[in-house]
């Protein structure tokens, strides 16, 4: 009878400890969620914004020199993926299907990234940048059936693919992610 009530009491203090160390890994993880769904939020607004300016300023296929020879402010839409994949290309349903794989994308990289611990903060801004920018250009999937692009870089008379502030997150969010890949974000951290 003692021993049961000794195990009993046991169990009932690990069940305890581990019940604290959940709720403090829930709150940590929900707070840091929020801080990446304030930077998300973040990226998107200003996108949205952006967007809304230049639709509303450029007619569509107009340019506006802003470097001549450099850089160009344009209104072009984007139908397909990334870099104009699929853009030329044009088949049934093209635009909820590519809204469909974008946002079973984001949501892939949502769960990952609440996954990650808290100490991966490279990886994490990272995601944040990924996640803000795939959620911009899918609103314009879901609400304009194609990507509002604007920057247009010029190099040599050879036009680089126009692009936006998502994209542009997108872009940064990886080379944060590969930099987290080679550690140097640990290297940072070791040597300070």
């Amino acid at each position: 009878g003692q021993d049961a009530g000794a195990l009993g009491q046991h169990v009932a203090s690990l069940e305890g400890r581990l019940g604290q160390q959940r709720g403090a890994a829930g709150d940590r993880r929900s707070a840091l969620l929020a801080c990446g769904g304030i930077e998300v939020a973040g990226i998107v607004a200003v996108d949205q914004l952006t967007k809304l300016l230049v639709r509303m300023e450029i007619p569509l296929h107009d340019s506006v020199p802003v470097i001549p020879g450099l850089l160009n402010l344009v209104h072009v839409r984007n139908t397909g993926a990334a870099f104009g994949f699929l853009n030329a290309v044009d088949f049934p349903y093209k635009a909820p299907v590519v809204a469909l794989a974008a946002a079973l994308a984001l949501m892939a990289i949502g769960v990952y990234a609440a996954r990650l611990s808290s100490h991966e903060r490279l990886a994490r801004i990272g995601l944040a940048l990924i996640l803000g920018g795939g959620g911009g250009n899918l609103n314009d999937r879901l609400t304009l059936g194609s990507v509002v692009d604007f920057v247009d870089v010029v190099l040599g008379g050879w036009h680089f693919w126009a692009f936006n502030v998502a994209d542009s997150a997108i872009t940064l969010g990886v080379a944060a992610m590969l930099a987290d890949m080679i550690g140097l974000d640990r290297h940072a951290s070791s040597t300070v």
